[in-house]
């Protein structure tokens, strides 16, 4: 379990400031209405990434055997702003006092 959540953890990270700076650049296109144009290249990161994120999340889950909508909703935290932030702590502190009960 323990090797899983470095990589959970450094993707959560990735993802949510990619998410970020993703939502910057939505908000100069749309609202501002300046053209960004390494918006399509950070989406497409984003979208990677969170893909990436998405099968660590299902590799610690089933080390950690956690149930399904438990993991549906971390796998969820990469879609809004700064929740992937909160979900990294509360699964690390998860893991960590699982790790010290086993």
């Amino acid at each position: 379990m323990e090797s899983a959540l470095k990589p959970f953890r450094v993707l959560a990270y990735m993802v949510g400031v990619m998410l970020l700076v993703l939502c910057v650049g939505m908000f100069l296109n749309y609202v501002v209405q300046v053209t960004w144009w390494p918006g399509l290249i950070i989406a497409q990161v984003h979208g990677f990434l969170y893909m990436v994120y998405l099968v660590t999340v299902m590799n610690l889950g089933m080390k950690a055997r956690w149930s399904w909508p438990y993991m549906l909703g971390i796998m969820l935290g990469g879609t809004v702003p700064f929740l992937s932030f909160y979900v990294e702590r509360r699964v690390t502190q998860r893991v960590q006092a699982a790790l010290a009960q086993a």
